[in-house]
């Protein structure tokens, strides 16, 4: 039966469908020796190669899913040339992994890692309204504007951010718990309000607590896992 490309090479595990449509975009894979485009279907037997590397679709892998508490400094970019910060070469995990989404290098806390496309933009797809809580602390001290603001949406990006649940935790620190994930959101949210965030920290997403120090990492238990499928159930991907 016919696969497209990019959804074989995210159930492989090379990559993800998006980081797959991107890679084939810049003529960086070919199929039976010729350079391939977006939406090819393979057939049984075809021969692909990522920058000249063949991938072996028989090497069944199992899925492996890590949460991670990322440092400060650390990139979230499967792009080994960002040396020596890329989150690849920090984790030096032995089976190819790729990040389900991103926290900016200047913040810290959880992130998944993962070897199985399918479930990235599951995760990811904002109108899937999946849960993410941080820990955010400011320049100055917060009052109840700065949460009712927040909490009801700001405009960034030429847009207005969804309303979101927001409490104060202190005269300066706030938790946010977002079910969108614009670039560098909170980050610009603040500033649109008039605030600089200080330390910014992902401590939930969905059902998977921050419980690492930083640095380290962990496979999800079967019982997170059970739960983040179930929550999953229903979510649309990206892709079809």
């Amino acid at each position: 039966m016919a696969i497209r490309i990019n959804k074989y090479l995210s159930e492989v595990g090379y990559c993800s469908r998006r980081v797959a449509d991107r890679l084939i975009q810049e003529g960086k894979v070919t199929v039976n020796g010729k350079i391939t485009k977006i939406g090819t279907k393979l057939d049984e037997g075809d021969l692909v190669e990522v920058e000249g590397q063949k991938i072996e679709k028989l090497k069944k892998q199992r899925n492996i899913y890590l949460a991670f508490n990322k440092p400060v400094g650390i990139v979230c970019t499967t792009d080994r040339r960002v040396e020596p910060d890329n989150i690849i070469d920090f984790i030096k995990y032995p089976i190819r992994i790729f990040p389900i989404g991103r926290l900016d290098k200047d913040s810290e806390g959880l992130i998944f890692l993962t070897n199985d496309g399918d479930i990235v933009n599951k995760i990811l797809r904002a109108r899937n309204n999946h849960e993410k809580e941080y820990i955010v602390s400011v320049n100055r001290p917060i009052n109840k504007d700065f949460i009712q603001s927040m909490s009801n949406g700001v405009k960034i990006l030429d847009s207005i951010t969804k309303n979101c649940f927001v409490k104060q935790l202190g005269p300066k620190k706030f938790k946010i718990v977002l079910t969108q994930g614009l670039n560098r959101q909170i980050r610009r949210m603040c500033e649109s309000l008039g605030y600089r965030v200080q330390s910014l920290k992902r401590v939930r997403i969905m059902n998977i607590k921050l419980d690492l120090a930083i640095g380290k990492y962990r496979e999800l238990t079967k019982e997170e896992l059970m739960k983040l499928i179930v929550l999953l159930e229903n979510s649309s991907k990206t892709y079809d």
